[in-house]
């Protein structure tokens, strides 16, 4: 071979521009709900926290 070809390679910017295009669907609520209690098995404090809030976001049970 002569040379290397150019491979054309996402920058972190142009990532995260496409993660911004097209935002992640939420989990839905049973699965935030095993999650809370994997959290709480752990005592994860800050896990709880985020699932707890994303459960109080998605309308609760």
């Amino acid at each position: 071979m002569s040379g290397r070809s150019h491979i054309p390679r996402p920058t972190e910017r142009a990532a995260l521009a496409r993660a911004a295009r097209r935002p992640a669907e939420p989990a839905p609520v049973p699965v935030l709900f095993a999650a809370l209690l994997v959290a709480y098995a752990v005592r994860d404090r800050n896990g709880m926290r985020l699932f707890a809030h994303a459960i109080a976001k998605r309308g609760g049970a």
